[in-house]
């Protein structure tokens, strides 16, 4: 292959990568309400997150699904080493998952009686 072509084969990935790096999933538990599961990943080099941080990718993508009432009940970003993070600074893929809930769930059946 010529150096033009390996040039541009690269570019071509970078940019399928750069582009498919989130999934969001929801799941309806009533008519007005339900769960959702978030998932992003991003390239760290030199302490820049390439396309932003892991974090953010699936957050924006929540926020543009416009759901109502969304809270984010759960967060895990991997790998994570504590104390030693710095050290995915230098060259590192991390992944970011989120779930929660969104809408307003169906008031809870009483008794009729108050305490």
């Amino acid at each position: 292959m010529s150096r033009s072509r390996l040039a541009a084969l690269g570019v071509a990935l970078i940019a399928v990568f750069l582009t498919s790096c989130t999934t969001v999933e929801f799941s309806r538990l009533s008519e007005s309400h339900g769960e959702f599961e978030a998932k992003g990943w991003c390239f760290t080099i030199f302490a820049i997150d390439i396309p932003k941080r892991a974090v953010d990718v699936p957050r924006e993508n929540l926020s543009d699904a416009r759901q109502p009432n969304m809270r984010v009940e759960e967060q895990i970003v991997t790998p994570y080493f504590g104390r030693f993070d710095w050290i995915l600074d230098i060259i590192s893929f991390r992944r970011a998952t989120l779930r929660g809930t969104w809408g307003f769930a169906p008031a809870e059946a009483t008794d009729g009686t108050s305490n």
